[in-house]
């Protein structure tokens, strides 16, 4: 049976990848630096930040208002430069450091970037090159919650709760699964993020549209996407730069590594494909919007799962993403009329919960293709059954779910009480663009 994918991760960090088996005094041992893997791995780091910038920037720009398109591409830009900052300054330390650490928060050894590369780090590429990769997981996460605030909210206040979000929600729940904490110890299957990225992203996205208010003219005067096109761009980028994001989570290039990048493709088309049927059979029309949303979908939904299952079972995940997110991005729009602008909650929460328990039975060894389960704690050697990891995959989303939620209210308080939430509605009607940054998209002088 092959090593849980989840530890290839958190043990790569632990005791290094090429000692996988060796005690922690065997792990502080030098390890030769491998010019093969150095270079996978800062190719994966160029791939995910290029989800970010431009990819998921286009991308949620083109779903907005033309007075609101510069407003996005300026979130996300900004927050990428804040998180980069707030991750080399302590949360690096407080998502990996377990050392110092205990089963719920990293350590401070790596303050300020303190001891890299030094001590614990045993793995055959620089761990430079590990805080680069990380850190542009930390730039995708809070970016994804700008599609559930677009059009709405102060610059000042996406900085703050951003900021706040990253070292209350993202830190520890990084250090939970990846970093050595207590869901990594349960043996909990997260390869690239179904329960740290797109679960806590997801859910405070949902709070955070609720607390915010919706849009006026919310839901009887949606505007459609201003540029389907841009859509399509950034969705491409995404779909491009998602195979670093989980191919690269393997930390090498290697058969593994190679498994995950066919996974992950075959569930992103199939997602897309689905979402084309379900939006034809429900409307009569299939759009270039769709498509790639549920192409996204569809690598939300394998992103936790890719390390574990097999080629047919994520067709079966794709399948389940481009159904389910579809009709959740109703059901939150029109039954709980919560206004999560731009289906984060729906495409991205749905999807990484929908991944994370799916991979409990189709990570299986031998069920389509499946490359086994976690290993048990109690029995050396021995894998779980899925309905024993089943167990730990909801125990685990469960305690991130809630937290997420609940630090979430405490965030917009904070940042409500600092800088304001929500601009006034003179600035929401007149865009933006104009309001918040003084320019406009586009000139056609």
């Amino acid at each position: 049976m092959r090593t849980n994918t989840l530890k290839k991760i958190g043990i790569g960090l632990l005791v290094g990848l090429t000692g996988i088996g060796n005690s922690m005094a065997e792990a502080t041992e030098q390890v030769p630096t491998d010019s093969g893997n150095t270079a996978w791995m800062i190719t994966a780091t160029v791939l995910v930040l290029l989800m970010t910038l431009p990819g998921l920037a286009l991308f949620y720009g083109g779903l907005v208002r033309a007075k609101n398109v510069l407003s996005v591409l300026m979130h996300c830009y900004a927050i990428a430069a804040l998180a980069s900052i707030l991750w080399a300054v302590g949360l690096y330390s407080f998502a990996f450091d377990h050392q110092e650490g205990g089963k719920w928060l990293g350590g401070f050894g790596h303050f300020f970037l303190e001891g890299i590369g030094q001590g614990d780090w045993a793995s055959d590429f620089p761990e430079t090159v590990m805080v680069m990769f990380q850190m542009t997981f930390a730039i995708i996460t809070p970016g994804l919650i700008v599609g559930a605030f677009v059009e709405r909210m102060k610059f000042a206040a996406v900085m703050v709760f951003s900021g706040l979000w990253l070292v209350l929600v993202y830190a520890p729940a990084v250090y939970w699964v990846w970093g050595g904490g207590i869901m990594f110890q349960w043996g909990a299957i997260d390869l690239a993020g179904g329960i740290v990225v797109h679960a806590t992203a997801g859910v405070s996205a949902l709070v955070l549209a609720k607390m915010i208010g919706p849009r006026h003219g919310f839901p009887n005067q949606l505007h459609p996407p201003h540029s389907p096109g841009l859509v399509m761009i950034g969705a491409s980028l995404l779909w491009v730069g998602w195979f670093g994001f989980n191919a690269g989570s393997q930390l090498a290039a290697n058969e593994a590594a190679g498994m995950t990048m066919l996974v992950t493709h075959l569930s992103a088309a199939t997602a897309a494909l689905v979402w084309c049927l379900v939006e034809r059979l429900q409307t009569g029309k299939t759009g270039v919007v769709g498509i790639a949303t549920g192409m996204v979908a569809g690598l939300a939904t394998i992103t936790p799962a890719s390390g574990a299952v097999g080629p047919m079972g994520a067709i079966v995940i794709g399948l389940s993403a481009g159904v389910v997110c579809y009709f959740m991005c109703g059901i939150i729009r029109h039954r709980l009329k919560i206004d999560d602008s731009l289906d984060v909650f729906a495409v991205h929460g749905v999807g990484g919960v929908l991944g994370t328990v799916l991979v409990a039975f189709l990570g299986a060894e031998g069920v389509l293709g499946g490359l086994g389960l976690a290993e048990n704690p109690a029995q050396s050697g021995v894998a779980y059954t899925s309905m024993q990891q089943l167990v730990v995959q909801l125990k685990s989303l469960g305690i991130t779910i809630v937290w997420s939620a609940l630090a979430t209210v405490v965030i917009v308080y904070i940042t409500r009480a600092l800088v304001g939430l929500r601009v006034d509605e003179e600035a929401e009607f007149e865009g933006l663009d104009s309001a918040e940054h003084g320019e406009k998209a586009y000139s056609l002088d």
